[in-house]
């Protein structure tokens, strides 16, 4: 707040003042009292807005919504899409369901992206089916879903940036994160140039370094928890995300790119360019179905 300084005789005496100066002294005391009323009024604000879990200022409403800033006790609807980066029916399943359907339920589903891919359980190998461009594909779009938001300050330390998935650290936005993976699978050939996916990250917010850092981060642990509980104190690995999707994948008996999963359930196939196994004798392809599902889902839960 400004301090004003009055000039006062010597003697202090505040009555030796002209009747201007007592005038403009009482001025300046409302001016005073008004700028801390003021500021009263926006700290209860502030923190009433905190307390009834306002959105995070570095969050626009847009992707609150998609990352799910809605009442705590709201139980969200699974909703999972299994792919491979380099696959154009994986291209076909996010550009024709996945993301319009989002753009309607983001704010009642708790979405991830999963990658198909064999493991072995003797090593820290990976082989996808496309490559090991398309095992780099799988590794980009797992960081930057996983890297931390709002982005950490240029030249913290790897240790500083693990992946934190309670308390006051978030992952980046699913607006962010499904955005570039659209961006990232709708060029799907030319993965991993580098000019495709810093295009991508610019477009849609992901820090470019903080993803490259993580892509080329080496895990060989096999054995190593990479468990969400357990990664506090771990730099994020593209590698051991890749692990831990591509293991969630076969355990679910998942082999197919792309297959989508609602509310643990299998909802829809895309192969060889067309729509199998869907729900609804075939309808659950359609946007507005998976759509009215997920909000019947929804209220019956909430």
């Amino acid at each position: 707040m400004e301090k004003f300084a009055l000039n006062i005789p010597e003697g202090g005496q505040g009555s030796i003042f002209p009747r201007r100066d007592r005038v403009i002294t009482r001025l300046l005391r409302r001016t005073a009292i008004a700028l801390l009323l003021c500021f009263g009024l926006y700290v209860c604000v502030n923190r009433f807005a905190v307390t009834e879990g306002r959105l995070p200022s570095y969050l626009t409403p847009e992707e609150a919504l998609y990352n799910g800033h809605t009442k705590a006790s709201t139980t969200k609807i699974p909703l999972e899409a299994h792919i491979m980066s380099k696959c154009p029916d994986a291209r076909d399943c996010l550009q024709q369901l996945i993301v319009p359907a989002m753009e309607q339920i983001s704010d009642k589903v708790e979405f991830q992206l999963s990658m198909i891919a064999s493991v072995s359980n003797q090593s820290s190998e990976v082989i996808c089916k496309h490559g090991p461009s398309e095992c780099i594909g799988d590794m980009l779009l797992l960081c930057a879903a996983n890297l931390p938001f709002p982005p950490q300050p240029k030249g913290t330390a790897a240790s500083d940036s693990a992946l934190v998935e309670t308390g006051d650290q978030q992952r980046t936005p699913t607006i962010r994160s499904l955005g570039f993976a659209n961006c990232l699978v709708k060029s799907y050939s030319n993965i991993p140039s580098r000019e495709l996916v810093e295009g991508c990250a610019l477009e849609h917010g992901i820090d470019f370094d903080a993803l490259n850092q993580c892509a080329s981060q080496q895990d060989d642990d096999v054995d190593d928890d990479y468990s969400p509980s357990h990664r506090a104190d771990k730099p994020i690995s593209g590698i051991a995300l890749l692990r831990e999707s591509a293991l969630h994948s076969a355990a679910l008996s998942v082999k197919t790119s792309c297959t989508v999963r609602v509310d643990e359930k299998v909802w829809c196939v895309r192969d060889g360019g067309v729509w199998k196994d869907c729900v609804g004798d075939g309808e659950g392809s359609q946007v507005s179905v998976l759509v009215n599902e997920v909000k019947t889902l929804w209220e019956q839960r909430n």
